[in-house]
């Protein structure tokens, strides 16, 4: 994307001429200020999107990591199928917890349903560290139909790809992996955590993959900075 040809974002707000009934002159000149800034901000996730693809190959996986898959199981290089890229996602149900992550829930609930579409591009996995018995006990229980669970028996890739705390409990990861010539290499890490937090934030990474608070950050209450999701609520609320 070549910025010298852009059109201010200040003007692409004017030209948008979009207006919603009884607003007022002073709603308006606030939301096509927002506006501008909205597409700055599409701009610079472009910008961002297009360095990361640019990034130069990341370190070879030299080790032979196995996991265990609803049909047996299965290499790394097993996990990309026929794709060049895979996408593998850490799941915080570990054998020490009692439930799993309400958070990793949530999203991987949202991400049931993308599954199919991701497909057509990349490869995607889900792995955690518990019995794969248990992962698709609870798959069932959730009514999940196209995550693609497996369990990390060894518990060496979860601790290479940092899905493990320093104190051994589960973290969440989000790693991708990339096949030349039957090499594998790393490609991307988030690499957002506590250290990288700005004050009063979560410390989310960047894009935010939840998809829960891509809606509440369109809401005037906005993503409530003591609010997580749970695994059940009660249905009268």
């Amino acid at each position: 994307m070549d910025a010298n040809n852009l059109v201010s974002a200040r003007e692409l707000a004017r030209r948008n001429g979009l207006s919603f009934p009884n607003e007022s002159l002073e709603y308006r000149q606030a939301r096509d200020d927002l506006l501008a800034e909205e597409i700055e901000l599409r701009r610079h996730i472009e910008r961002v999107a297009e360095q990361r693809r640019a990034l130069p190959p990341g370190g070879q996986v030299t080790k032979d990591y196995r996991f265990q898959g609803p049909d047996g199981e299965v290499t790394l290089k097993d996990l990309f199928g026929n794709k060049s890229t895979l996408v593998i996602y850490n799941y915080m149900y570990g054998p020490q917890r009692e439930l799993p992550c309400p958070m990793c829930t949530s999203m991987l609930s949202a991400l049931d349903g993308e599954v199919p579409d991701i497909s057509q591009r990349v490869a995607f996995a889900v792995v955690a560290r518990s019995p794969i018995e248990r992962l698709l006990a609870f798959k069932k229980e959730r009514g999940w139909h196209h995550l693609p669970l497996y369990s990390d028996t060894t518990d060496e890739f979860s601790r290479d790809y940092h899905a493990i705390g320093p104190d051994g409990s589960d973290d969440a990861a989000y790693n991708v992996f990339t096949i030349k010539d039957g090499v594998i290499r790393h490609f991307w890490n988030p690499e957002m955590g506590p250290a990288t937090a700005d004050p009063g934030q979560d410390p989310r990474g960047a894009p935010d993959f939840m998809p829960l608070w891509t809606v509440l950050d369109t809401t005037p209450e906005g993503r409530p900075p003591t609010w997580y999701p749970k695994l059940d609520y009660d249905t009268a609320q």
